[in-house]
Parts: structure tokens; C-alpha cells; sequence
């Protein structure tokens, strides 16, 4: 009986608790790093220095409960930019398809494209690629919708990105 009531009780404060509450008590539970990578170019090789992958490394501590949220620059309109999480797929009208992915450990992001014709891509895909990282805490990923960029920063409270 003793542990249904502690139950009942934890449950009710958790429950009651707003946002900012939670915030208050636990900063690093809320917390998140972010930055941009530019000019990302996806090349052929037959050595793997590059193989359409790119590795960054995040240059802070990433904690083993800590998850990575990786958007794609998709377009810009009428000077607006639009980003798109990862993976995103493109099918081509020759039946050809191209995937932007990525894997991710605590050390470092990996950007890499898969596809049925990799060599023969024009260079719209996969020069100049434009790339934005969020890591998270992995006990907060159900509170927002991770699809939407812009969700993602205004319940972070991010107002810029590193740029690398």
C-alpha cells in the first residue's frame, strides 16, 4: 500500500509539472547543442576518403542517452529556407532513387547518400549540401515533433547555429 501511495504521489507531481518547471529543476534535461555544416560535397571513391560520406565530429560531449537530429536544406522559397529531416528520398522519373541519410555515435555525425546510380548524380545532389545537427536528449524526443526544425529550436530556445 505504502508503494501505490508513493506511486500515486510521484505520478500527480510529475503530472502537475509545467515545462518551465521541469526546466528549472533539471537544466541539463532541456539541454541542446546545435550547429550547421556548409558546403558538404558527397564524391566517388574507391579508396573510402569519401565513398558519398562525410563525417563530422561534434566537438562537445555527447552523452550515451543523447540522440542527434539531422535536417537537409531541402529549398529556399521566396528567401524562406526549408529543411527536411533525415533520411529523405528522392525517385527520380528514370525509376533511379537517392536516399540522404545518416549514423551517428557519441563522437561524431556521418552524412552518406545511398541510391541505385550514385556515379551518375548530377552534382545538385550532392555538392554544396547544407546540413543542420541538433542533439537532444533522448528522454525528450516524444514532447515535440521532431519533423519541424523550426518546433525543434523554439523548444530549445535555439537561436542560431554553429557554423562549420
Amino acid at each position: 500500500m505504502k508503494r501505490i501511495l508513493i506511486l500515486f504521489l510521484s505520478t500527480l507531481l510529475l503530472t502537475n509539472c509545467t515545462n518551465e518547471e521541469i526546466v528549472q529543476e533539471n537544466n541539463y534535461f532541456f539541454e541542446a547543442s546545435a550547429f550547421e555544416i556548409e558546403n558538404v560535397d558527397f564524391n566517388p571513391s574507391t579508396n573510402f576518403d569519401n565513398d558519398y560520406r562525410v563525417r563530422e565530429f561534434y566537438g562537445f560531449q555527447v552523452l550515451p542517452t543523447d540522440v542527434p537530429l539531422v535536417y537537409i536544406l531541402w529549398e529556399t522559397l521566396d528567401g524562406t529556407e526549408i529543411w527536411r529531416p533525415l533520411p529523405q528520398t528522392v525517385i527520380f522519373n528514370d525509376g533511379n532513387d537517392l536516399v540522404y541519410n545518416f549514423d551517428f555515435t557519441q563522437s561524431y555525425v556521418d552524412f552518406f547518400l545511398e541510391g541505385s546510380d550514385l556515379d551518375n548524380l548530377d552534382s545538385i545532389w550532392t555538392q554544396n549540401q547544407v546540413f543542420r545537427v541538433v542533439v537532444v536528449p533522448s528522454v525528450n524526443v516524444g514532447r515535440i515533433d521532431l519533423s519541424d526544425l523550426d518546433a525543434v529550436m523554439s523548444f530549445y530556445g535555439i537561436t542560431e547555429f554553429e557554423k562549420r
